[in-house]
């Protein structure tokens, strides 16, 4: 999906490797191997992307880690963007003939991020005319992958446009927080 507007495969992948794992630091031999690509070509990507500010570099003792820069200012933009290419959202839109008339699926940025959500936030909201049992088996298929919980709701298209329109704060909790839209447009999903 990103090969015109990413060409090199490599840079691809190691972008793929850090907007999945925000958080983490990766060392050059690391990416290598997380990557399977060539330790120069790895090299010069990382130079590249370090270069270029999305990445920061740091020495420690005698290794160079690497982790995204979150100062970077397109930092949200490519972790939307990343996100809507992984192998999980692959995953769900491959099943979203299964999982019903979809109107709206929205993914929290905190869940992308690997924020600890509070008791009473979701990660997903799923909206329209679903087969409840097909979505739990993809997000428990979600939850094996991130080893963690994931928390979700679904509603039919009637009961979310009636608890937005009488505020329901637990709807408009997530409507306020940052988003990634999987299907559907946020300005839809506010109206």
């Amino acid at each position: 999906m990103l090969n015109h507007i990413i060409p090199s495969k490599t840079r691809r992948k190691i972008l793929e490797l850090f907007f999945s794992q925000p958080k983490e630091n990766f060392y050059l031999r690391k990416v290598v191997r997380e990557t399977n690509e060539e330790v120069n070509a790895v090299k010069r990507e990382l130079d590249i992307l370090t270069e270029s500010k999305v990445l920061v570099k740091e020495k420690r003792l005698n290794k160079v880690f690497y982790s995204l820069n979150k100062n970077y200012r397109l930092y949200d933009e490519f972790l939307r963007i990343f996100a809507k290419v992984s192998n999980w959202v692959d995953l769900l839109y491959k099943n979203l003939s299964k999982i019903g008339k979809v109107k709206f699926i929205a993914l929290s940025t905190k869940f992308i991020k690997k924020i600890p959500l509070k008791e009473n936030e979701i990660c997903f909201l799923f909206v329209g005319t679903i087969v409840l049992p097909e979505v739990s088996s993809l997000i428990s298929q979600m939850e094996k992958e991130f080893h963690q919980e994931i928390n979700y709701t679904v509603m039919t298209e009637e009961e979310f446009n009636f608890r937005k329109k009488n505020n329901d704060p637990f709807i408009w909790r997530f409507l306020k927080q940052p988003k990634v839209m999987l299907v559907g447009s946020e300005e839809e999903l506010l109206k």
